[in-house]
């Protein structure tokens, strides 16, 4: 999935009539936007699949998937959840406006549309949706892959890289979007799925609760065989790798004897040789490298 360029916002535009498309299309680019167009929810999603946009605007009356639909559905793609969606209607009753917030639509317009009105609904929402962004781009720099979620499983927003880690684990076919949460919840710290996706774990862990309905929740990427990726880097025979793996672990030297079921000596010789390999003097010289090169993958 590609990223649009961040000097130039995006809004993608769904709506069967061609005349609001063009109409659209010309007021957008006049102010600065660049315009993604779609006549049907099938094309619209074919387009997010391609592009991530900075707010979709949706109408609500289309054949096909209408625009209930095809608000539910990208709302639902975690990669999307930060993304405002903006629903247009002719229908003013309050129950066709509420069933399109409940849809995941963060604000509506009405048809005929007001150009005016519609340029600054949609600035104001992209200027609310760049700073959440924002502030999700630093978790995610700061290696703290979020999502929020449900208590019936359900996402309500996730991280960037949190999100490209759901599509990856949807993708595999071990989950879909809703996540299957084991109830009554767990204490906070505890490990709630664990999906192998293949030489990787995901790993979801609950963070703790965030709101009445809204769960915090942190996923992980962990490779199923660790030892391998410090016996490659580093350069280590198999059994070095594996006693490198456990000291990252916090593990003394007796420790991995009784799990390797050798002798602390054995060990002690083994840990002598990675020291000699890697250029590195002391245990925790040794545990820092192989903690970095582990996140590093």
């Amino acid at each position: 999935m590609t990223v649009p360029d961040p000097s130039r916002k995006s809004v993608l535009v769904i709506d069967d009539d061609p005349a609001v498309l063009g109409l659209m299309d010309e007021k957008l680019a006049e102010g600065g936007y660049t315009v993604l167009l779609a006549q049907s929810g099938i094309a619209a999603l074919a387009v997010v699949a391609r592009t991530v946009p900075d707010l979709i605007m949706v109408d609500a009356l289309m054949p096909g998937m209408n625009g209930w639909e095809v608000c539910a559905a990208l709302h639902d793609d975690p990669c999307l959840s930060l993304v405002p969606i903006i629903f247009m209607t002719g229908l003013t009753e309050t129950e066709h406006v509420i069933r399109a917030f409940e849809a995941g639509a963060a604000d509506y317009v009405t048809k005929p549309l007001r150009l005016e009105e519609v340029m600054a609904r949609i600035g104001v929402r992209m200027e609310s949706a760049a700073r959440i962004r924002a502030a999700h781009g630093a978790l995610d720099h700061a290696g703290r892959f979020l999502l929020a979620a449900s208590h019936a499983g359900d996402v309500l927003w996730a991280t960037p890289q949190a999100g490209l880690v759901m599509r990856e684990l949807s993708g595999a076919g071990d989950a879909g979007t809703a996540l299957h949460l084991p109830m009554p919840l767990p204490a906070p710290g505890s490990v709630l799925m664990r999906h192998n996706v293949g030489e990787n774990e995901l790993v979801l862990t609950l963070v703790g609760v965030s709101g009445p309905d809204e769960l915090l929740l942190r996923i992980s990427r962990q490779p199923l065989f660790p030892q391998r990726i410090l016996q490659d880097r580093l350069g280590l025979s198999a059994r070095e790798a594996e006693v490198l793996l456990w000291i990252s672990r916090g593990k003394t030297s007796r420790d991995i004897a009784d799990i390797l079921q050798v002798s602390p000596r054995t060990i002690d010789k083994h840990i002598e040789q990675i020291y000699n390999k890697t250029g590195l003097s002391t245990r925790a010289a040794a545990a820092a490298t192989a903690s970095r090169l582990l996140q590093e993958r």
